[in-house]
């Protein structure tokens, strides 16, 4: 019995290896890409000040912003997803071949890891949201009056090599915390040996992410860089004065801010 569960296992190995093989020279990553990018924009997955809401968006960070991503609803856009899966699957193959599970950061990363473990073969899991919880100070408080509800969900092992899905980055903030709450989930099943250093994104906002994920001794990959592909990419879809002040925005934000 234990040498037909091998055979079986060798068999499906094989096979995902060739699907990976197929798909690697089947499907051009870049126009991939644009696809997905103007799918977002197309569904209202990236709103406008032009296009949607004249009054612009209050980031956190408190500047004004003429443009908002909000990628929460991809999973009503299956078709876009299906692409996002396979695209993020290139990703980690390239970036982060040696994973062994991947880490959806709830809510918006959940669907995300879903699609890329069923184009992958990949096992998902995914944490728990804490109501409230935005730091690491925050998370530690949380913690400290946490009861006996995992805060990850799903099988990890001493040897797993994790990767964090997220939809978008920005700054850094929420990737820490998550980071943080998966090590006090390793800690709370008394694992010692793995590894959570790689991060994994649709969308980067290029606004310093990169270098914070460095500081924090982490890896962040991005499929889409916004400001150096995902603008371009929707240059012949936006009218010119939507795609003008989007790049003047991204270019220099203080110079769109009220009273200044």
């Amino acid at each position: 019995m234990d040498n037909i569960e091998q055979s079986a296992e060798l068999i499906e190995v094989v096979f995902c290896r060739v699907y990976e093989n197929a798909m690697n020279t089947s499907v051009d990553l870049a126009h991939l890409k644009k696809e997905i990018m103007q799918d977002i924009y197309n569904n209202r997955m990236l709103l406008t000040s032009k296009r949607d809401r004249p009054e612009g968006w209050t980031l956190h960070s408190g500047l004004w912003s003429p443009f908002y991503i909000q990628l929460r609803i991809l999973s009503s856009f299956p078709s876009t997803l299906k692409k996002v899966g396979v695209a993020m699957t290139r990703l980690i193959h390239e970036k982060v071949p040696h994973v062994d599970r991947i880490v959806g950061i709830a809510f918006a990363g959940v669907p995300i890891a879903t699609a890329i473990s069923l184009e992958s073969r990949i096992p998902s899991c995914h944490t728990r949201k804490l109501s409230g919880v935005r730091s690491s100070d925050e998370l530690s408080e949380a913690l400290s009056s946490y009861g006996q509800h995992s805060l990850l969900e799903g099988e990890i092992n001493d040897g797993d090599v994790l990767c964090l899905v997220d939809d978008l980055v920005t700054g850094m903030t929420s990737k820490l915390v998550a980071r943080d709450q998966i090590q006090a989930e390793i800690k709370r099943r008394n694992l010692t040996d793995v590894i959570c250093e790689d991060i994994v994104v649709i969308v980067d906002r290029q606004q310093g992410a990169v270098e914070k994920a460095k500081a924090a001794g982490l890896n962040l990959y991005s499929l889409i860089d916004f400001v150096d592909e995902g603008l371009p990419f929707l240059k012949d879809l936006m009218v010119k004065e939507e795609y003008e002040l989007v790049s003047g925005y991204l270019t220099n934000p203080q110079d769109f801010q009220p009273g200044d």
